[in-house]
């Protein structure tokens, strides 16, 4: 493997190099032998096909939050306990199931054995480690209550997964009904339509208009089998690029999902109980509030949301306030605007932050609960329709049959 590091010799010039090595603690142990101070270590992407193969592969592994939940939790007990930090990583390396957090943790280890603080070592592995968490962590290590952060860390984790569990549920159904009722169409149209369109052809006659519709489109599914299975996946591929790559249609993307009738609500619900725990935990952990603002906007996910809150840290830079810009926002329900200025005039942000996301995860697993019966009759009046118009279609023919035999046999 190959390692870019940066380093200042013993004259205090910057020097800057290309390494080879088995991992970085060997990297790292050959520039100290080279009498520099390093600086930055990181490893040397490959090219060519193969690594970009890798880089979208969706099976490749990955940092789960459970990983980071318990991470954190027995990372905190080893330190409360007095273990060092260096020892710590150490032992939960050895420890780790993940062969992907297995060597982030190594590398994290890696690097504050060269001089690193823990924040900025672990930042350098956002996919495993985000800006939220480094933030926490970096207030731990200035106020010395690294182990306390841990552990609040951990319960945010916890608490915050539980609430993307709860949304997820609410969409896994209709997608997976939707998904074999997909599948179910597909097959009739491409292997089962055609057997009756051979029947039907041999009495010479005219079809009805819905069969005939129906037997068009099985004929251009067969003929275009590759282009039907290919278009989803270069829509779903081709709409996230438009997105990313488009300010214009990222906020008016945004702005339409706060507005959907049902799904809007549930989604301004989220992203409430989603700013407010992560706001209040991070002014709970001692990250000053602009910098706590700058964190949460950037993880909100909505540029609408995202925009309010950058407001909020602009009113607050210029000695306003931070609920003016979320009453103007026209996102944040006067409950939470008013709980926030209480909280504000009252000097207990953080605690009543808390409080009001404590409130929208209940609110947020009625409306899943809501959505999901709604949903329910919703997916199986889809189902009938399209599979039953299908077969109803096929059948229409059938009740003539007896007229077609005749008239073929004069």
């Amino acid at each position: 493997m190959q390692f870019a590091y940066k380093a200042k010799d013993a004259a205090g010039r910057a020097v800057e190099g290309v390494l080879e090595a088995s991992d970085q603690k060997t990297a790292v142990d050959r520039i100290r032998a080279l009498k520099l101070t390093l600086l930055d270590i990181n490893q040397k992407q490959g090219g060519g096909a193969v690594a970009f193969l890798q880089s979208i592969n969706p099976l490749k592994p990955s940092v789960t939050a459970r990983d980071l939940v318990i991470f954190s939790r027995q990372l905190s007990t080893l330190v409360s306990a007095g273990v060092p930090i260096v020892q710590g990583l150490a032992i939960l390396e050895a420890q780790a199931e993940n062969k992907a957090f297995k060597d982030v943790i190594s590398a994290v280890k890696a690097d504050i054995e060269a001089g690193l603080g823990i924040a900025d070592a672990m930042k350098k592995h956002p996919q495993a480690f985000s800006t939220l968490y480094v933030s926490m962590i970096r207030a731990g290590e200035v106020g010395g209550i690294l182990d306390t952060i841990l552990e609040r860390l951990s319960s945010y984790l916890e608490q915050a997964e539980a609430l993307r569990a709860k949304v997820k549920s609410a969409m896994m159904y209709p997608i997976v009904v939707a998904g074999i009722a997909s599948a179910i169409t597909v097959f009739l149209l491409i292997f089962v339509i055609p057997t009756f369109k051979n029947i039907f052809a041999s009495f010479h006659a005219e079809l009805p208009i819905p069969t005939q519709v129906v037997i068009g489109i099985s004929d251009f599914l067969k003929a275009h089998v590759a282009l039907v299975l290919l278009a989803p996946v270069a829509v779903f591929f081709g709409a996230k690029y438009v997105y990313k790559k488009f300010p214009q249609v990222q906020e008016k993307t945004d702005a339409v999902l706060l507005r959907l009738p049902v799904f809007g609500i549930l989604i301004k619900k989220v992203a409430i109980a989603k700013f407010s725990r992560t706001l209040g935990t991070l002014l709970k952990s001692g990250v000053p509030i602009l910098q706590g603002l700058d964190t949460v906007a950037a993880t909100a996910g909505n540029i609408i949301i995202e925009r309010s809150i950058y407001a909020c840290r602009d009113s607050v830079k210029e000695g306003g306030r931070l609920v003016e810009p979320l009453k103007k926002s026209g996102v944040f329900p006067q409950m939470v605007t008013q709980m926030i200025g209480v909280g504000e005039e009252t000097g207990s942000l953080d605690g009543m932050l808390i409080r009001i996301a404590d409130f929208y995860d209940a609110e947020v697993d009625t409306a899943v609960k809501g959505l999901t019966s709604m949903i329910e009759p919703l997916v199986m009046v889809f189902l009938g329709v399209v599979v039953g118009g299908i077969v109803i279609a096929m059948f229409f023919p059938m009740f003539e049959m007896g007229n077609l035999a005749s008239k073929s046999g004069d």
